[in-house]
């Protein structure tokens, strides 16, 4: 009888499209499952070519987690918890394991997140190598702040134990590395306690970006901020939206874990559903579906942290051409003229995004040096992918990025060029040298030329 945990060689596995979240642009590649921490020097040694990239749920956007034509190790099966201590709220896990699924283990237990993206579904290697940020990066810093120590494997056998003070050049380099300076094996997060699994919650509208940056001056006590905003509205009502505000309950409540989600977006929506006319529509009725311009109301932790999870597979309503996500960071000293510029840009375009998030990014430091975040406003936007608009508006966006001395993510991005990618990353040369080997991704050879030999 054959072992079905016995790992496959990379040859013998029939090559197969992959997609990232934004289902653009869809490249084939090996993939081969990693059940055991073992398995990733196994698989290693049997590659000849292609190179290899590690990637967990496949929620980056762009093709940060896709590699063409070579392989990609599925780290999903190493999900095991491995130790956790309720008196320090450290828990230490295999890098395959989901948010969700530490969320399920933890909220019972009286712990949280210290920093949650929009998504609970990305692994928590996947979480390290794109250093992900929350609705509190002013108050928290990024995910890698609450990062204790984890083992990273090279392709050469080497182990390497990285913490802030052991190997601290590898654990500076992997933490928002793109998963390119080795395989994390486990790593160790200090969780934050909580006693209840209520969020204390306030939407308040605004008008404006003036109203925007007031909000936020006044809400820099409280934990959580994030804004939506209307990117079709114009005149009187330009950059309107609602920001929201939110706190840990500090009542005790009952602690258990989230229901599975029971939606599923059932169906490829058709490539016109989501226009200008329509994002409109549905941006007006979600502005005034908040009555009262501020709104109090105690709220569970899941619509607040991950509305969208809410209803699987709900990158299908951008249809079969799938979607671009666009998200800067512009410091604060051109943050409000270039938030007004980008906006007015995109609705020159006649383009429309359906999600729109805007806050504002703190001065924590990131502990990674290929981090994103830095103090000053972030603007992120999905659209629908249609070629004759959408490419020469996110050059023209990324080009604004860069004059106003700001960034793009690299998880979100499936459009930037090389320059624009090293002018926002002038280290990435320095990174490169941790770059190992064997590692490569379809987004790093995109961006640096640096193509790994057949």
């Amino acid at each position: 009888m054959s072992d079905p945990y016995r790992l496959k060689d990379a040859s013998q596995i029939p090559s197969a499209p992959f997609e990232s979240w934004g289902r653009y642009p869809t490249y084939p590649a090996h993939t081969v499952p990693l059940h055991w921490q073992s398995d990733f020097a196994s698989a290693s040694a049997g590659l000849h070519n292609g190179g290899a990239l590690a990637v967990g749920m496949g929620r980056s956007y762009g093709d940060s987690c896709l590699l063409k034509d070579g392989n990609l190790f599925v780290t999903t099966g190493m999900n095991r918890l491995i130790s956790f201590d309720p008196a320090t709220g450290l828990l230490t896990a295999e890098a395959g394991i989901t948010l969700a699924q530490i969320l399920d283990f933890c909220v019972p237990r009286g712990f949280f997140l210290p920093v949650s993206p929009g998504t609970k579904y990305v692994t928590l290697g996947g979480a390290i190598a794109n250093d992900i940020h929350g609705k509190n990066h002013h108050s928290a810093g990024t995910f890698g702040c609450h990062i204790v120590q984890f083992e990273l494997l090279r392709s050469d056998g080497t182990r390497r134990l990285c913490t802030p003070d052991q190997n601290p050049d590898w654990f500076t380099a992997t933490i928002g590395g793109l998963g390119l300076t080795g395989f994390i094996s486990w790593a160790t997060l200090r969780m934050k306690p909580i006693v209840s699994r209520m969020i204390d919650y306030e939407g308040i509208q605004f008008h404006g970006i003036d109203e925007f940056l007031s909000l936020t001056e006044q809400a820099r006590n409280l934990e959580y901020t994030v804004s939506w905003v209307d990117v079709t509205s114009t005149g009187k009502n330009f950059l309107r939206g609602i920001f929201m505000q939110g706190d840990h309950s500090p009542l005790p409540a009952e602690l258990k874990p989230s229901p599975e989600p029971k939606l599923v977006f059932p169906f490829e929506a058709p490539g016109f559903a989501l226009n200008h006319a329509t994002v409109s529509l549905f941006n007006t009725a979600f502005f005034h579906k908040q009555i009262h311009k501020r709104v109090v109301a105690l709220q569970d932790y899941e619509p607040f942290f991950y509305p969208l999870d809410k209803v699987l597979h709900w990158n299908r309503m951008y249809g079969k051409g799938g979607l671009l996500q666009f998200q800067y960071a512009i410091p604060w000293e051109h943050a409000r003229e270039a938030t007004v510029a980008v906006m007015k840009e995109v609705a020159k375009s006649g383009l429309a995004s359906f999600l729109a998030v805007l806050k504002a990014f703190g001065d924590v430091p990131s502990p990674g040096m290929m981090s994103f975040p830095l103090p000053g406003i972030t603007l992120a936007l999905d659209f629908p992918i249609k070629p004759d608009k959408s490419f020469p508006l996110f050059e023209r966006l990324a080009d604004m990025t860069r004059e106003f001395g700001g960034r793009l993510y690299p998880a979100k991005d499936a459009a930037m060029t090389a320059s624009q990618f090293q002018a926002f990353y002038p280290q990435w040369e320095q990174f490169a040298r941790y770059r190992d080997p064997l590692l490569t991704s379809s987004f790093w050879e995109r961006v640096t030329g640096d193509r790994l030999p057949l």
